[in-house]
This record gives structure tokens, C-alpha cells and sequence, in this order.
């Protein structure tokens, strides 16, 4: 990983830093809206781009059709493109994601499409949105103009509980989910229903969940999700990262001593064992002590090459040596996005902060080699400083 202050080594190639030419306040956000089949992603669109605040957005989705973006909408229509009414651009995914990006962005330099400034990926309800994500991070010709800015998966409150019992598709999407959005809980029954928000709060604890009939549903609640400047508030991370990743400090206060290994390792209040079996767990490790930048990527670098596919979701803030405040961190499976140093820590609360979405990887592993490398970083110095003396001696 290269070092978030702007220097430091270039990254292996499992890690897709690159340098940018835009800073990410100045890229284009993007959402990208998951969920399975007939979770109501059209619906919930259709209801968001009749909303005034929404009258910039280009929205990409796989085809068009009579279940497509309201047609009552369209105000002119080619093979590939539509403009609707409130100004939006609705465009046909050609090729492939990252063709249908570059492609976007020209018109709208160009001159020749409307200067949209956001973006929403409406994906196919068999979808793993990991794919889409890893296009946001790896591709330059997308991730130098545009930034992910959320995940946000529908859940179908009829059918949800059945689809995360028997599929492998919906429990991913919703545990990589930034936001979930129950859907059609004008169908079901007010007890189906809160045992699904309390299963999907055991799967994802740090989405925040919010019930939605008919796609109606205040759009505040899925933009400027992401953390895109350095002058990012408390409010702005925790909505980002999650109120659960806000515990509060446990005995000694920030600025004194404090043990380098967990207490370093806390995580949120144990919870209830899961009642299926995908294997998906969800946890916030904690640390009190200042990583080095490169201790930090080592432990990374080292799990991801081990574990990497079972890493559903990364993110965190990290209180790296020699920086004035957090490096807020993200990563899908084995590949990470680039970086923000936050220029002060939000609040009092110094903590290295780290939410974990896994599968199959028990939470004692990460804290394991986490504190197995820390704990030989913290070694290094000291068999140095003995060698120099030996070789001074003789």
C-alpha cells in the first residue's frame, strides 16, 4: 500500500492505488444499487429520479423494457440512451461496465449529454456486486473521474428471509451493503418483517436500515454516503462507517499509555449465533496504539493474499504514526481503494477502528496475525539496535 499521505512505496499488484489525476471530492460519486430478483430496484429508482434533488444523475441499468425506468418519464429515447423529463440520463450498459463509464464521461466533457453529477449502477438481481466495485477501484480509465460512494442493497420483505436461507447471492449483497432498504412491507406481516431487519442487522450491523413501500424513500438516506474530503465530520464518518464503530473509549482516556495488542482487539457486544449457514460474520476490531504505514499494509497485504476472496467488506479509520489525524481505509475481498487522510480526527477518540465483513474466517485469525505482525514490528527495532551494538562491539 502506498503511504496516505501522498508518499511512500508503490503498491503490490494485488492493491490498485494508483496515483489520480482527481482528487476524490472532485470525481463523480457513484451508487450502486444491488438486490435480488424483484427486490423493487426499478421501482425504488423510478420514485428517486422524480425527486428534484435528483435532476443530474445518469443512471446505468443492463436493459430497457417494459420493467425499465417509468416510461411516463422519457422525454427522447435511442438504442442506447434515454433523457428523461427531469433533465436525468438513463443509459443501456453496452459492451461492458467500464466502456459504458468512459463513455458517459466523454459526452458529458463534450458537451454532447447533460453535466450529470452523480452516478447510479442499477445491477441484474443475480449480480455480485463485487465485480462492479472492483471495476470503481482498478480500472484508471473509471477511478481517475469517478468514486464509489455507496452500496446499497434491497431486500425484499416478503421473500428475503427465504432468498438469505437458500442463496449465496442475496447474503453477499447485503453483507457488503453500506445501506439496506427493506422492500414491500406493505405485503408482509409486521412480525416477518423485524425478524428480517434483526437478521439483516446480525448479518450487516454497520448498514443502516430503512423500510420503503412502493420505492418511496428520502434519497438523503443513499447519496454522500462516502467519506470524499479531508475535512470529512464526525457525522460524515460515523454515517459512513457506522454508529457501532463508535464505541465508547473503555477506561483510560485518549491521550494516555495504552497496551499496543487487543484491548487493541475489542469488538461491538457479542451477538446472538447465527441461525443459517453462509458463514458470514461481522465485527469492529479495535486498536489503542498508532500503527506505521508499513506495519499496517503488511497485515493487509499478508490477509488478503491468505483470505482474500472471503473478505467481504474492509473499512475503517487508522491512527497512523506521524499523521495529524485518521487514514480512512476500504477494501472489497483483495483490493483496496486509494486512501484519504483525514486532516484531524473528528473527535477526541483516537482509535484505530476497523469493521470487518467476513466469510468463513474466524475473527480470532485477523486478530491473530494482526497482532503476531505488530508484535514483530515492535521486536524489529530492538533486534536491530542489539545487532548494531554486536557488529560496534567487535
Amino acid at each position: 500500500m502506498p503511504r496516505a499521505g501522498g508518499g511512500g512505496e508503490r503498491p503490490p499488484a494485488t492493491y490498485a492505488w494508483q496515483n489520480r489525476t482527481m482528487n476524490a471530492a472532485a470525481k463523480i460519486p457513484v451508487s450502486v444499487i444491488t438486490g435480488f430478483l424483484g427486490s423493487g430496484k426499478t421501482t425504488l429508482l423510478g420514485k428517486l429520479l422524480r425527486h428534484p434533488g435528483m435532476n443530474r444523475v445518469a443512471v446505468i441499468i443492463n436493459e430497457f423494457g417494459e420493467q425499465s425506468i417509468d416510461h411516463d418519464l422519457v422525454q427522447t429515447s435511442s438504442e442506447q440512451m434515454m433523457v428523461l423529463d427531469n433533465g436525468c440520463l438513463c443509459c443501456r450498459v453496452r459492451g461492458d461496465l467500464q466502456e459504458t463509464l468512459v463513455d458517459l464521461w466523454m459526452k458529458r466533457r463534450n458537451g454532447e449529454t447533460i453535466d450529470f453529477n452523480r452516478v447510479v449502477i442499477e445491477t441484474t438481481g443475480l449480480a455480485d456486486p463485487a465485480p462492479v466495485i472492483h471495476t470503481m477501484i482498478t480500472d484508471t480509465s473509471v477511478c481517475n473521474t469517478y468514486t464509489l460512494d455507496a452500496v446499497i442493497t434491497l431486500v425484499d420483505a416478503v421473500n428475503g428471509a427465504r432468498q438469505l436461507d437458500t442463496l449465496e447471492e442475496p447474503v453477499k449483497q447485503a453483507a457488503v451493503a453500506d445501506r439496506l432498504v427493506l422492500t414491500k412491507t406493505d405485503l408482509a406481516a409486521p412480525a416477518d418483517i423485524d425478524a428480517l431487519e434483526a437478521r439483516l442487522r446480525e448479518l450487516n450491523p454497520h448498514a443502516p436500515i430503512v423500510r420503503s413501500v412502493m420505492g418511496d424513500l428520502d434519497p438523503a438516506f443513499l447519496i454522500d454516503v462516502g467519506v470524499r474530503n479531508a475535512k470529512a465530520s464526525e457525522e460524515a464518518i460515523e454515517r459512513w462507517l457506522g454508529a457501532s464503530a463508535f464505541l465508547p473509549v473503555e477506561g483510560a482516556g485518549a491521550a494516555q499509555a495504552r497496551p499496543l495488542l487487543p484491548a487493541a482487539a475489542r469488538s461491538l457486544a457479542p451477538r446472538p449465533a447465527a441461525h443459517h449457514s453462509s458463514g458470514v460474520d461481522s465485527f469492529c476490531l479495535y486498536y489503542d496504539r498508532p500503527f506505521s504505514w508499513k506495519t499496517f499494509s503488511l497485515a493487509m497485504e499478508v490477509l488478503t493474499s491468505l483470505r482474500g476472496p472471503d473478505l467481504l467488506r474492509v473499512k475503517g479509520l487508522v491512527d497512523i504514526e506521524g499523521e495529524r489525524g485518521p487514514v480512512v481505509v476500504q477494501g472489497v475481498q483483495h483490493l483496496f481503494h486509494p486512501p484519504v487522510t483525514l486532516q484531524a480526527w473528528p473527535s477526541d477518540d483516537h482509535r484505530t477502528r476497523l469493521v470487518f465483513i467476513t466469510r468463513n474466517i474466524p475473527r480470532a485469525l485477523i486478530e491473530n496475525l494482526v497482532g503476531a505482525i505488530l508484535a514483530t514490528a515492535a521486536a524489529a527495532p530492538a533486534t536491530a539496535a542489539a545487532g548494531a551494538a554486536a557488529a560496534t562491539a567487535g
